[in-house]
């Protein structure tokens, strides 16, 4: 019997951070599968968890921790398994340069995508009042306002062509540092790659003309070569939706 439980959603974006650190630490949890679209991060239940409403969240023991990367860093330092920081100081700076980078500039750009384009759409067809109940749930302020503006269409125009300006940036910016190393900021498989591929292994499909194998072969080596990897397999195994599938796009053809 573990003493680790994760409460995560698909294994993508957040969620699929620390799951993929555990699964490549070799550490067993608990899996509690929460339905981001069913608002089950709100229920209150999980708010004596989490009373932020966030996933993902993870226990060990009588410990809870929030916020994906920084349970990624805990889970590497706390259990045995492959190193996921590199011994070198300027590496390991590199590997946090990146991985802040993902998720202040980065993740925000393309999450506003998927949010308008996926989730909100995925939602808006429920009943009226059963959603308006939903959103008074969201214990954040911040949150409130992003479940409104991609259920009901909000994100403006200039968000919209800001964030996709961005996602092209961060796409150009991938590729360059990916000619420099075997793996994203280093020589050896890191928690960059973790939090990278989380990130990224859907751009081919929400940025075709961004991230091929044309424009973006290093990234695509990448990103196959991550799929390919044990952990991932086993991680992946764990979706219950289409977008958790969309990572088999990057099967070798």
């Amino acid at each position: 019997m573990t003493d680790v439980t994760l409460y995560h959603w698909e294994p993508n974006a957040n969620s699929g951070k620390p799951m993929l650190a555990l699964a490549e630490k070799g550490v067993a949890y608990n899996s509690h599968y929460l339905d981001l679209l069913n608002f089950d991060q709100h229920d209150p239940e999980y708010l004596k968890i989490n009373p932020q409403g966030t996933i993902p969240a993870m226990t060990h023991g009588n410990l809870m921790l929030t916020e994906s990367t920084a349970i990624m860093e805990y889970v590497n330092e706390a259990f045995d398994g492959p190193d996921l920081m590199p011994s070198d100081p300027q590496a390991r700076w590199r590997v946090r340069w990146w991985m802040k980078f993902f998720d202040q500039w980065f993740a925000p750009s393309v999450s506003m995508l998927g949010w308008s384009f996926f989730v909100g759409p995925s939602v808006r067809d429920r009943d009226p009042e059963e959603l308006a109940a939903r959103i008074e749930r969201i214990p954040m302020p911040e949150r409130r306002v992003a479940w409104k503006k991609a259920i009901y269409g909000l994100f403006s125009e200039e968000e919209l062509r800001v964030s996709q300006e961005r996602a092209i940036i961060g796409i150009k910016m991938l590729e360059e540092e990916l000619t420099k190393h075997k793996w994203l900021a280093t020589d050896e498989y890191s928690l960059a790659d973790v939090n990278g591929f989380n990130l990224g292994f859907a751009l081919p499909m929400s940025q075709p003309e961004h991230c091929n194998d044309e424009k973006t072969p290093h990234t695509m080596e990448w990103l196959r070569k991550i799929y390919e990897r044990p952990a991932t397999k086993e991680t992946w195994a764990k979706g219950r939706t289409e977008l958790a599938s969309r990572v088999t796009f990057l099967e070798r053809k």
